[in-house]
């Protein structure tokens, strides 16, 4: 890259990209996105947040969703993650108080480990404790990356986690208490996660971020392969009544695309062509009512910024009835999350 041109990230890499904003008016709830402060990227705390949700598009709920953050440092290690629901539901109570157009975080999903068991109990209702009102379930991740050395965020977790019959029994318990269950993991392992969707049919449970196709270092050449194989996947996947979608996350840096490292940041025309084919593909198979615009920010901030983002995804469904319009950018996530 031009060392003259500049710095993927800062303000005035974003400032090369800046865009009218498609119908300001629509009524938007971002069901994911995160907050953090002291990780290997910049903080993005509840200013942050507002900064980006109040750069033209009329944002009006927000999902917080777990990312490690803010862990409790002391006492049981099976609830040190209860922490991290205490420290969004302090920002969330910020955000209720706040002047009229300010977005509010309206819903939390928190972590647990799901196979511990009968243990599980106690740390969901810890989380419901913390949550004050806004907890809604949890995001096991199940994301193992073939070669995690490769990957720009890496995920760790064990192999066929999916599978596992006692992280299946508690996905199954998230349903009987009302919560959700949601993962972010690779597309190759879009199968056993159908595999968990039917031992948990009483669940509701949410697809990220399309499974992450990936793109780089060693899946570089294989984007077409991957997407056709992602694409009988995603069929497959929405044969299960219970699974929802979240469509977004594709500006990740381990999707490939690039945009992190390029000379300026995706125009919402450029994720358009290079990505629509993912969010009709999905949106046809789930249907409008199974599926919600994601933000995934800040991560997917490394690409693009937070209007140009929403621009990008009102162009995916210009000839959508306003009904199917209203599903993909509010419904579906209110109903999903019960705000």
């Amino acid at each position: 890259m031009d060392d003259s041109k500049p710095t993927p990230g800062t303000a005035a890499w974003y400032a090369q990209v800046v865009e009218e904003v498609i119908e300001p008016e629509r009524r938007i709830i971002d069901p994911h996105h995160h907050l953090w402060s002291g990780k290997r990227y910049p903080d993005y705390l509840l200013e942050d947040l507002w900064r980006d949700t109040e750069s033209g598009h009329k944002i009006e709920k927000t999902v917080f969703i777990e990312c490690s953050a803010g862990y409790r440092k002391t006492g049981p290690e099976h609830l040190k993650s209860v922490g991290e629901t205490e420290f969004v539901a302090e920002l969330a109570a910020q955000s209720a108080s706040a002047s009229p157009g300010k977005a509010k975080i309206a819903g939390i999903v928190g972590h647990a480990d799901l196979t511990q068991g009968g243990a599980l109990d106690e740390v969901l209702e810890a989380h419901e404790a913390a949550g004050d009102g806004l907890f809604r379930g949890i995001r096991h991740a199940g994301a193992h990356h073939l070669h995690p050395e490769e990957a720009f965020i890496p995920g760790n977790y064990p192999a066929g986690l999916f599978l596992d019959k006692a992280f299946q029994a508690g996905v199954r318990l998230l349903g009987r208490r009302g919560y959700t269950y949601e993962s972010w993991h690779y597309h190759f392992q879009i199968r056993d996660f159908y595999e968990l969707a039917k031992a948990a049919p009483e669940t509701t449970i949410i697809l990220d971020h399309f499974g992450t196709p990936l793109g780089t270092k060693s899946f570089r050449n294989q984007r077409e392969a991957i997407f056709q194989q992602w694409r009988a996947d995603i069929a497959a996947l929405a044969e299960c009544p219970n699974v929802y979608a979240k469509l977004g996350g594709l500006a990740m840096p381990d999707t490939g695309f690039g945009w992190h490292e390029a000379a300026q940041p995706a125009t919402s025309d450029e994720l358009v062509a290079a990505q629509k084919r993912y969010y009709l593909h999905t949106i046809e198979c789930f249907g409008v009512n199974r599926c919600m615009f994601e933000s995934n920010f800040p991560v997917d901030k490394l690409s693009i910024s937070y209007a140009v983002l929403w621009n990008a995804f009102k162009k995916m469904v210009p000839d959508f009835s306003e009904a199917e319009k209203q599903a993909v950018f509010y419904g579906t996530a209110s109903k999903v999350y019960q705000l």
